[in-house]
C-alpha cells in the first residue's frame, strides 16, 4: 500500500471529519501514530488545510463507516488509487516528490547492475537526462555522496518488462558496433598480414641480386683493380690542382693584406704630418702673438713718458709766460715815464 496524495492533508481531515482511530489513520497515510496524535493535538500541521479524501476520489465514504465501526479495520483506497506508483508509471509525467528524488539512486542502480543498457534507454526508462547520467558515471554529481542505489522497479519508475525490453535493445544496437569493430580488426590484421608478405618478398629479391653482384664482382677483380689504380691517379691529380689553387690564394691574400698594411701606414704617416703642421702653426702664431704683446707694451711706455713730459713742462712754460708778460709791462711803464 503507497501513501495517498499529500498524506498530511488528508490526515488532518481523518481526524477533523472522521472518528477513525490513530492508529488507522496512520496506516492509509502512511504515518506514525504518534505524528497523527500531534496533528489533532495541533502541534504538528497547524497551517495545513485538511484534504477531502471522497471528493479526491482516494476514499469512499463506505469504506470510512466501515472502519469506523471496526476500530481494527484497515481503509482500502479505491482500486485507481490503490497503487499511485503504478498510475505514476502509465503517466511519467506526474511523479511524487519521492520518486524524484529516487531517480538518481535508480540511474546509479542501472549503471551498476546492468552497464549494457545504452543512455538513450536510461532517459527513457527513468525519464531522466544525458548529462545526469554522465555525472553520475563519472562520480561528478552534486547528491554523490549521499546518494545509494536503488531498483527502479521497486521504486516505481519502471516495470520490469520495459527493463528487459531496453536491455534486449540495447544489446541489439550495440551488437552491430561490436561486429563491424572486430571486422576492422580483421581488416587491419589481413592487411598486416600482407604487408609482412611483401616486406618478406622485397628482401628475398634483395638478397638475389646481392648474390649476382657479387658473382660478377669475382669475375672482374682485374677490372677493379684497373679502374682503381685510374681513380687513384685522378685523385692524386685533383689533389695537386687544389694544392696549388690554395697555395694561388694564399699568395693573393698575403699580397692584400700587405697592401691593406702599406695604406694603413700612408694613412698614419700623413696624419703624423699634419698633425706636426699643425703644431709648427700653432708655435708661430704664439710667436706672432708675443711679438704684438711686446709691441703694445712698448707702446704704452712711451704714450706714458709723453704724457709724464708734457705734464713737467707745462708749468715751466706757463712761469715763463708769466716772467714774460712782467717784463713786457715793465718795458711798459718804463717808456710812459
Amino acid at each position: 500500500m503507497t501513501a495517498p496524495l499529500m498524506p498530511r492533508a488528508t490526515a488532518v481531515w481523518l481526524v477533523e471529519n472522521t472518528t477513525l482511530t490513530f492508529r488507522q489513520i496512520g496506516n492509509f497515510c502512511e504515518l506514525h501514530e504518534l505524528e497523527v496524535q500531534a496533528i489533532a493535538d495541533g502541534e504538528v500541521a497547524a497551517n495545513i488545510v485538511g484534504l477531502n479524501p471522497i471528493t479526491a476520489g482516494q476514499l469512499t465514504a463506505e469504506e470510512i463507516a466501515r472502519c469506523e465501526a471496526d476500530k481494527n479495520a484497515a481503509l482500502t483506497a479505491v482500486k485507481p488509487e490503490g497503487n499511485v506508483k503504478a498510475l505514476n508509471m502509465k503517466n511519467k509525467k506526474i511523479l511524487s516528490p519521492s520518486q524524484r528524488s529516487d531517480k538518481p539512486a535508480a540511474i546509479l542502480w542501472v549503471l551498476r547492475n546492468c552497464p549494457e543498457i545504452i543512455d538513450s534507454q536510461i532517459c527513457k526508462l527513468i525519464g531522466t537526462t544525458k548529462p545526469t547520467i554522465a555525472a553520475l558515471r563519472n562520480g561528478t554529481h552534486r547528491d554523490m555522496p549521499d546518494l545509494r542505489p536503488k531498483n527502479p522497479v521497486a521504486v516505481g519508475l519502471c516495470k520490469e518488462k520495459d527493463l528487459e525490453n531496453a536491455i534486449a535493445i540495447s544489446k541489439k544496437l550495440t551488437e552491430p558496433k561490436k561486429a563491424k569493430k572486430k571486422m576492422i580488426k580483421k581488416k587491419t590484421t589481413k592487411k598486416a598480414a600482407t604487408s609482412k608478405a611483401a616486406a618478406k618478398k622485397t628482401t628475398k629479391k634483395v638478397a638475389a641480386k646481392k648474390v649476382v653482384t657479387k658473382k660478377t664482382t669475382t669475375k672482374t677483380p682485374v677490372k677493379k683493380a684497373a679502374v682503381k689504380k685510374a681513380s687513384t691517379k685522378t685523385v692524386a691529380k685533383k689533389t695537386t690542382a687544389k694544392k696549388a689553387s690554395t697555395k694561388t690564394t694564399v699568395k693573393k691574400v698575403v699580397q692584400k693584406a700587405l697592401k691593406a698594411v702599406e695604406k694603413v701606414l700612408v694613412k698614419k704617416t700623413a696624419a703624423k704630418k699634419t698633425t706636426a703642421k699643425a703644431a709648427t702653426k700653432k708655435a708661430a702664431a704664439k710667436k706672432t702673438t708675443a711679438k704684438d704683446a711686446t709691441k703694445k707694451t712698448a707702446a704704452k711706455k712711451t704714450v706714458a713718458k709723453k704724457t709724464a713730459a708734457k705734464k713737467t713742462a707745462a708749468p715751466k712754460t706757463a712761469a715763463k709766460k708769466a716772467t714774460v708778460k712782467k717784463t713786457a709791462a715793465k718795458k711798459a711803464s718804463a717808456k710812459k715815464k
